[in-house]
């Protein structure tokens, strides 16, 4: 059996944005600039999650610290740790972007209306 390439970064960003893309393409026109940068944002978070989740799954969440040669050493928290935390959050984030931008289905499966269309269209006639 021939051994399975192992991807670079960039070649799993990628990925993701294929994977991401096929998800939202059925965004109108109006929303794709938006989607586009949304998507490249979370691609980059997700693979880079994935990179931080493997330090940390291989070497913990917390080192010993030693501030100097006379101070006893302490088991605190990786930095690592926070930014795993951190873009976990800003990821969550930016999915909920993305997800909240998907056309909204009702239960006969038509798109249901936020109203927010309607109303520009209104402020437009009004002017």
């Amino acid at each position: 059996m021939a051994e399975k390439k192992e991807l670079t970064k960039d070649e799993r960003i990628a990925k993701e944005k294929r994977r991401l893309n096929r998800i939202y393409k059925e965004i109108d026109d109006k929303r794709k600039n938006t989607v586009e940068g949304l998507i490249d944002l979370a691609a980059y978070q997700r693979v880079t999650l994935e990179e931080f989740k493997e330090d940390l799954d291989k070497n913990g969440f917390t080192e010993w610290f030693q501030q100097g040669k006379e101070q006893d050493a302490y088991e605190r928290k990786r930095p690592i740790a926070d930014m795993y935390n951190s873009l976990s959050n800003s990821y969550q984030k930016t999915i909920k972007q993305l997800t909240d931008l998907l056309p909204k289905e009702d239960a006969g499966g038509m798109q249901a209306s936020d109203g927010f269309d309607e109303f520009v269209e209104r402020r437009k006639e009004m002017k």
